[in-house]
């Protein structure tokens, strides 16, 4: 009886140590494309007070923008809107970048050309087709102010 326990306590042993998370690798999808925007929540959150949040879907027009990530840090943005003419699409902002993304902590810094101050931020989806970008204002101490933008990756 004493040999079937020992048995037993070994072949559980070696099965609790024999299994490994190793079979399933994360992966990890790059920042690194061209994206799409599909639609933005506005966030505001006064100290002391209510959140509020608005989503706001993008037309056609704006889905015709692209923001362009590519490696070496580099990128552009293009947003589109609404033209006087109907039918037709305008840029609205179209602005070359450097951008520095941690992949531990989502971090990320988007510094426009032409303008003083970078956007800052986190990721906060990150996957085959789906990327969440949430930019963080906190120029007011009594308000966060945050805009979460949800992008659809083009394949290339």
């Amino acid at each position: 009886m004493k040999k079937l326990a020992l048995l037993f306590a070994g072949l559980s042993l070696f099965v609790a140590t024999g299994c490994s998370d190793d079979d399933n690798p994360t992966i990890e999808y790059p920042l690194v494309g061209t994206w799409q925007p599909v639609k933005e929540v506005v966030t505001s959150v006064p100290v002391g007070g209510t959140p509020v949040s608005d989503e706001i879907a993008y037309t056609d027009c704006q889905k015709e923008g692209r923001w362009v990530f590519n490696a070496g840090n580099t990128g552009k943005r293009t947003d589109k809107g609404d033209s006087a003419t109907p039918g037709m699409c305008d840029i609205t902002f179209d602005r070359n970048f450097t951008y520095t993304f941690d992949k531990d902590s989502k971090a990320v810094q988007i510094k426009y050309q032409g303008i003083v101050e970078p956007d800052k931020g986190k990721v906060t989806t990150l996957n085959e087709n789906t990327l969440n970008l949430t930019i963080e204002d906190t120029t007011d101490p009594t308000e966060y102010n945050s805009v979460t933008y949800t992008f659809k990756r083009i394949p290339q």
